[in-house]
């Protein structure tokens, strides 16, 4: 050892070329899931803001939003949002992954009960679901969830 202290398992470890290729092609927004919803629930006749903040001045952003309905809606990818059907564990930089992946899942958490304790609806849906039966999901929280007015659940 020379006298340096280890690197923080905080700090993004190197990464291949190829590995680093094809993470910054990974899309944050408009993802295909996402897309096939948003024209399932557009088909429907239902309008909606995209990429928004829910609430003003929060950095967090839902993939959709109606924001009469007080309803935020959530895309999440299997493997970024461990989803626990279909989440992999990366094998290279494993520990820095684990710490990255369950931060990525406890502000999901942190982001729903802020949006609920403002009377706001969340509803997460899995890349792999249906985009039909995901839209239901929503078409049936705009029938019951809060409106105008009201605090929410």
């Amino acid at each position: 050892m020379t006298g340096e202290s280890p690197v923080p398992s905080s700090r993004r470890p190197s990464t291949d070329a190829v590995t680093s290729a094809r993470m910054s092609r990974q899309r944050r927004a408009h993802t295909a899931p996402e897309l096939a919803l948003r024209r399932e629930l557009h088909r429907r006749g239902l309008r909606y803001f995209v990429d928004r903040p829910p609430i003003r001045g929060q950095r967090r952003r839902a993939d959709l939003v109606f924001p009469r309905r007080r309803i935020a809606i959530y895309v999440d990818g299997c493997f970024w949002h461990r989803c626990p059907d279909h989440a992999t564990d990366p094998k290279n930089n494993a520990v820095w992954w684990a710490e990255k992946l369950a931060g990525n899942v406890a502000r999901d958490r942190a982001t729903d009960a802020a949006l609920r304790a403002a009377g706001w609806q969340v509803i997460r849906i899995w890349e792999h679901e249906d985009p039909r039966l995901a839209a239901d999901r929503v078409q049936s929280a705009l029938s019951t969830g809060p409106g105008p007015g009201t605090t929410g659940m």
